[in-house]
């Protein structure tokens, strides 16, 4: 009688999901943040030797390292999520994002740690999402915002306590086809868009707005935050068919800059430049009503460029 509660306490043992220490979840923190909230692949085949666990082990006991990037004023509701997708060299990458709130500004314009996940696999040049797990079941408009996703039809979520994919939580869905776009967010469509001669000596801020997805307005347009120590950070508008979950250029920038642990503040963030199409111009409020949730906000710089096919 002993010896089989021993077994079967072990193998409930074993059956307990893995999870990170304090120390252990501290330490991988400080890498992602000098990482700025990604692992390569070979982090991951380093991770899972360590701890002796599957690369989706890892992604799940990620999911509240995620939670520490969270800035939360208002809810005080720390969410954290981890994508997976591939790069162009084919390695599977893991992408954390987590949720952004600004205090004293409309609830719209938080960002999602969904949201801030996959801009985080976007910006950095993954093909697509595989999968994501996420430390709370995504609210209808993440559900929306992934809908617009190339991998929509074969998205895994990944939750504490059970597994679905997107169709499963989203039934009946209203996507991009619905307004008749036959592209996705993801689909890396190849354009031959260009802007006419403008003032912006920054060809990385030029390529990431002619590369927004913004099939429903056309106005290609991205920010770049530049700070005093840490480099500059950059963001791209994705827009989505239900227009409400569309992911401003500052708010993709600010999660970007957010994922390395800094703080928003005026010993650290020195301008913000956002470039705009001309006559689609649409994120110069949003982007004002961002800033105005910090005390002395930064320089601000607005461009306009034509494009040249206009």
């Amino acid at each position: 009688m002993t010896a089989t509660r021993i077994d079967a306490s072990k193998l409930a043992q074993k059956s307990e999901p893995f999870s990170f220490n304090e120390q252990q979840k501290n330490s991988l923190f400080a890498q992602l943040k000098k990482q700025r909230g990604i692992l390569s692949q070979s982090d991951i085949s380093s991770l899972c030797q360590q701890y002796e666990v599957s690369q989706l082990e890892l992604q799940k006991a990620c999911v509240p390292v995620a939670s520490l990037f969270s800035v939360a004023p208002i809810s005080k509701f720390y969410v954290g999520a981890v994508a997976v997708g591939l790069n162009k060299q084919g390695e599977t990458n893991f992408y954390f994002g987590a949720n952004v709130e600004f205090s004293h500004q409309a609830l719209s314009l938080v960002v999602h740690a969904e949201q801030s996940a996959i801009n985080n696999a976007w910006l950095n040049g993954a093909q697509a999402v595989q999968k994501i797990a996420i430390s709370d079941a995504p609210c209808g408009y993440c559900r929306q915002f992934m809908n617009e996703l190339s991998t929509a039809d074969s998205l895994e979520i990944l939750l504490p306590e059970r597994d679905f994919n997107l169709h499963e939580l989203l039934p009946h869905s209203f996507g991009p086809k619905d307004l008749g776009n036959e592209e996705c967010l993801f689909s890396h469509k190849q354009r031959d868009k260009q802007f006419a001669e403008t003032s912006i000596n920054d060809e990385k801020l030029v390529q990431l707005a002619l590369n927004a997805y913004v099939p429903y307005t056309g106005n290609f347009s991205a920010v770049r935050l530049s700070t005093y120590t840490e480099g500059d950070f950059y963001g791209s508008y994705a827009e989505n068919a239900a227009y409400s979950p569309s992911l401003s250029p500052l708010q993709s920038a600010l999660s970007q800059f957010y994922l390395a642990g800094l703080t928003f503040d005026d010993k650290t963030v020195k301008s913000i430049t956002l470039l705009e199409t001309q006559g689609a111009e649409n994120q110069y409020e949003v982007a004002k009503s961002v800033l105005a949730s910090f005390e002395n906000p930064p320089a601000f710089e607005h461009c306009v460029a034509k494009l040249v096919n206009d």
